[in-house]
């Protein structure tokens, strides 16, 4: 017999959780078809990859991701393919583009997800054909797709689509009739192969567009009546709810946990956002660990908190900051649309006193510590000013923090680019972290803030912690455990294909070179997004990934990166169907296997 592809003298990691073994691996038709303890015959074999002192590992999930635009214009998803993430998941937040028309799908996406409208919204005019789960479905199974792809329907898009923008963003109830529509689409979504629904709680990220500019999204309105409708068809169907409470007062977290509970029935899977060590809240952690605790082992849910496993530092520019969404007077700044008349409303003596009163004030902190003597100039057209904080820029100028800011960013706006970590700076808490079993680590936000945000090599900085503990002597998790809880932990929650590397098993893998996983992990720089031309932040460390495969197929190798196929034809990632979602009754019975 001869092999597609062979992988020899590699650890091997099967996904499971088990220790690393020395195995060669050998790849036919798409599927892991041996993993030897001996050398395999490699006669006839197109393509042997020598691993020797390398990892190989089943190819990394992301289950929180907002490519939903960038991959239907550029499905390659080259960024996330280079750091061996072979599938993800779309559809979070509440914001999908299953139902809505183009305009709906794109106001709801682009101001918070900060991805310009002028670039998604042309691209969905042009591209979104379908107005219902099954074209959508149709769609992805015809996409040439770079990862696998699975979605979850977002909330806020299914309540624009049955009560249309206006309605769905006031507090207006719908009616009964409305009510069973939501959950007959959401049924048709499950049936169609979408992994469940996403809801949002928080009222921080906004609309676009002109018709609902600045409003909360659409699923905050909903009362609870409305969401009790909609997880009872997830809680019956199996399917997974993905939810964030309200991220600044957080009491509806204990609502949450009650929808979640399996108490004398089918508990509601959960994903919640978000597990983190925030400067501005340093008893947090312990919150959602012992929440975890709480809804698992007492009310016998299942129940996660998704987490970032990596410093969660952002790179900002002049006035854009996301985070002033927390407050009022950062409020009335993002909801300025004029650059010039954004840049002069700081210069008011009576607003410039109120954003300091309130970016003091602490029962509002939210995800921002708001220390702008952590707050570091990263790139200016003065370069003296590189590498200071701002208080210690007020300083020599005989400025408080904040009038040191406002004054430089009128001065040179975006071209002041400015950093500050939110959190995740100490190392014991993020052990603890992520060695929880009610966290999730597959959350990074690929595809959104493109000029903020750069997590798309998320599973190499897990790897880089646990591999950097046992060098020091200090172990927290071992390596198995590791590779498990970025892959077929992920894969199996929400029950997809995916995550493993036995024989049987779609070739979806990645070669990682251990001694790669460096603190360049960590180092940003820009680089152009593949079709739509927009320049993001990425953070790359090129010596951590030989090569990732996808469907037994090479769709990344250091040196030579992408073959010119990627996401240009089929043949590489599909759309993924979960498993675990239970068919309905009649027809959505019969169609449930054909689709997968």
């Amino acid at each position: 017999m001869s092999y597609d592809i062979i992988i020899k003298n590699g650890l091997h990691f099967d996904g499971t959780g088990a220790p690393g073994a020395l195995r060669h691996i050998g790849i036919k038709a798409g599927r892991v078809d041996a993993v030897s303890l001996s050398p395999l015959d490699e006669s006839g074999c197109n393509e042997v990859l020598d691993a020797a002192g390398r990892w190989v590992t089943p190819g990394f999930l992301e289950i929180h991701s907002h490519y939903d635009a960038e991959v239907i214009a550029a499905p390659a998803l080259k960024e996330s393919v280079r750091h061996g993430v072979t599938s993800v998941t779309i559809g979070s937040c509440s914001i999908s583009m299953v139902l809505a028309d183009a305009e709906d799908c794109s106001d709801l996406f682009t101001r918070v997800e900060a991805v310009p409208r002028e670039y998604v919204l042309p691209i969905l005019q042009q591209k979104k054909t379908w107005r219902d789960a099954a074209g959508y479905r149709a769609f992805y199974d015809q996409q040439p797709l770079g990862p696998n792809l699975s979605s979850f329907l977002g909330h806020s898009e299914l309540r624009v689509a049955v009560l249309g923008l206006e309605r769905a963003t006031s507090r207006i109830k719908p009616t009964e009739a409305e009510l069973q529509r939501m959950e007959q689409l959401l049924e048709e979504a499950l049936d169609a192969g979408c992994i469940g629904l996403s809801v949002m709680t928080t009222k921080l990220d906004k609309m676009d567009g002109d018709r609902a500019w600045s409003s909360p999204l659409p699923s905050t309105f909903a009362t609870w009546t409305e969401f009790s409708r909609l997880f009872a068809v997830l809680r019956r169907r199996n399917a997974v709810m993905q939810g964030a409470p309200d991220a600044v007062t957080k009491v509806n977290v204990f609502a949450f946990l009650y929808q979640a509970h399996g108490w004398f029935r089918r508990p509601l899977k959960c994903s919640m956002l978000t597990a983190l060590d925030l400067k501005s809240q340093p008893l947090l952690h312990r919150f959602t660990r012992f929440s975890g605790w709480l809804a698992n082992r007492v009310l016998r849910g299942n129940f996660r908190w998704q987490t970032l496993p990596a410093p969660f530092t952002l790179r900002l520019e002049g006035l854009n900051v996301n985070a002033f969404e927390e407050f009022g007077a950062g409020e009335i700044l993002r909801n300025i649309k004029d650059p010039d008349e954004l840049y002069s409303k700081v210069l008011e003596p009576e607003f410039r006193a109120l954003f300091k009163k309130q970016v003091k004030a602490v029962l509002t902190k939210g995800l921002w510590h708001r220390d702008f003597s952590d707050c570091w100039v990263t790139e200016c057209p003065d370069a003296a000013m590189v590498g200071k904080n701002f208080k210690q820029l007020g300083q020599a100028r005989g400025l408080d923090a904040v009038d040191a800011y406002f004054e430089l960013a009128c001065q040179y706006r975006e071209a002041l680019k400015w950093t500050t970590c939110y959190g995740n700076q100490r190392l014991p808490v993020m052990h603890k972290l992520l060695s929880s079993p009610w966290t999730q680590p597959g959350f990074a936000d690929s595809g959104a803030h493109l000029r903020s945000i750069a997590q798309y090599n998320f599973p190499l900085r897990f790897l880089k912690y646990v591999r950097d503990a046992q060098l020091a002597g200090t172990p927290f998790m071992e390596l198995g455990q590791a590779v498990r809880r970025c892959s077929g932990e992920l894969a199996d929650f929400i029950g997809v294909d995916a995550g493993h590397l036995r024989v049987g098993d779609r070739a979806d893998l990645v070669i990682i070179n251990p001694a790669g996983l460096t603190d360049e992990l960590d180092a940003m720089s820009e680089a152009p997004m593949e079709v739509i031309g927009l320049e993001r932040v990425v953070k790359r460390n090129d010596d951590a990934v030989d090569a990732t495969l996808i469907n037994g197929r090479i769709a990344y190798r250091r040196g030579s990166e992408y073959p010119v196929e990627l996401g240009k034809q089929q043949g590489f990632g599909r759309f993924l169907v979960s498993h675990d979602v239970l068919p309905r009754s009649g027809v959505a019975a019969s169609l449930q296997p054909a689709m997968a």
